[in-house]
């Protein structure tokens, strides 16, 4: 029993901090049974995090669309109003020069199309893929970690029915021994303070039921909030069969790691293919005074130009080698977390495998143990009913017997439990 409630505190420590809005359905929509894997679903549909994955989603699409209008011509409107000191004065003998005006303006628009893209467009739309991947996977593995929560209750409320099984059996055991008790009181065999002993004794085992189905609505009622139904005490928690494990991790975390490294090369290719020369064509109309084309006009007038523009921004190559090995610096880190965290659950996986085993052990055990103990009770039962023995002892016996059956259902509980818990750790 000791084993039994520290097992009971273990599972209530992981998800009593959990802050879930009660939003649950109506009672008319429980339903009747409820699987682990139904749990998984419904939990994950529910949890508020969930809802990143369609923003997410929508952001890349966004910045797509965005990166996809950097082909297209670009517009710049224009203008400036200026008052200069001094302006070129030209003297001809035999010649009249005009002279500008010292006030000068000038207002345009300048339409502009790339003609060396180099993929710098096609580069970002990757990049911008992958970071949203990377986003989705970060996600991933936060609702990966519900499925921990959910194994501590959905488990946590088998394991009492387990108890509860168990408990009603016993019950029957004792109503056996007071039919006996009753029938050698009828004969004169045995006294009242015999029967009275199993009365109490029925009596605690109800009580016991009762704390049972107390601590089982606690975990429900947990759970209920989590996969936003009502778990009630006529819900069936349908006991999962035996996971097939693998030692292969497949965590979305792992993913992860190796998008950041695709990011990683991708933004490295992009800084390249940035300190190219640039080369578009350009058409400039507009309204100057004094023309910008002909400077001898002193009057408003309208212009254009057009022609090929290059442009070639050599500030980058300054910081380019730099930048690379800064990016291929960031590289090796992710692959160190990554490393470490394949270490990390490597290990862990070992410590599940090893409970596994020792509960598998436990379990052969019990079924033996069982075995005699229902032997020994059988035979109590008959040396009952003969007077051979006092009602104490069959109590021993029966006591003796359901501690038993209560070892087995909290091992094969605890290796459910170690099962599954694997089955998460590893991802598969």
């Amino acid at each position: 029993m000791i084993k039994y409630f520290a097992f009971l505190f273990y599972l209530s420590a992981g998800p009593a901090a959990a802050q879930i809005t009660d939003n649950r359905h109506s009672p008319s929509q429980t339903a009747t049974s409820l699987t682990l894997e139904q749990c998984y679903q419904l939990a994950e549909a529910t949890y508020p995090l969930s809802r990143q994955r369609g923003l997410i989603e929508k952001t890349r699409d966004y910045t797509i669309d965005n990166i996809a209008k950097g082909v297209y011509p670009q517009l710049n409107v224009s203008g400036t109003a200026t008052y200069q000191s001094d302006v070129t004065k030209i003297s001809v003998p035999g010649y009249t020069i005009p002279t500008v005006s010292k006030d000068q303006y000038k207002v345009y628009g300048e339409v502009s199309q790339t003609l060396s893209d180099f993929g710098i467009n096609k580069q970002k739309k990757q990049l911008s893929r992958t970071d949203a991947a990377i986003q989705e996977e970060n996600l991933s593995t936060e609702l990966f970690k519900l499925k921990d929560r959910i194994n501590q209750l959905f488990f946590g409320a088998l394991l009492i029915d387990g108890q509860l099984e168990q408990n009603e059996l016993s019950k029957k055991d004792i109503r056996i021994g007071m039919d006996k008790v009753q029938a050698a009181i009828n004969n004169g065999t045995d006294f009242n303070s015999s029967l009275n002993k199993l009365k109490a004794e029925l009596l605690k085992t109800d009580q016991h039921s009762i704390d049972l189905k107390a601590s089982r609505k606690a975990y429900t009622d947990m759970l209920s909030l989590f996969i936003n139904q009502d778990v009630t005490d006529s819900t069936l928690l349908v006991k999962p069969a035996p996971p097939a494990l693998t030692d292969s991790i497949n965590r979305p975390e792992l993913r992860a790691y190796d998008l950041q490294t695709k990011s990683y090369l991708q933004q490295r290719h992009l800084t390249k293919i940035n300190n190219y020369p640039q080369l578009s064509a350009f058409f400039q109309g507009g309204l100057g005074k004094p023309s910008p084309v002909n400077f001898l006009s002193t009057d408003l007038t309208g212009y254009y130009l057009t022609g090929l523009r290059l442009n070639w921004n050599i500030g980058g190559l300054y910081t380019y080698k730099k930048d690379q090995l800064i990016n291929k610096n960031n590289q090796e880190l992710v692959q160190t977390e990554r490393n470490t965290f394949l270490f990390n659950t490597s290990l862990t996986l070992r410590q599940k495998n090893a409970d596994i085993v020792r509960y598998q052990q436990l379990i052969q055990s019990d079924n033996e143990i069982i075995r005699l103990r229902e032997s020994v009770k059988q035979t109590s039962a008959v040396q009952l009913e003969n007077g051979v023995i006092t009602t104490n002892d069959y109590l021993n016996d029966i006591n003796e017997e359901a501690l038993a059956r209560q070892d087995r259902v909290l091992h094969e509980t605890q290796l459910l439990i170690s099962q599954y818990d694997h089955k998460t750790t590893s991802g598969n």
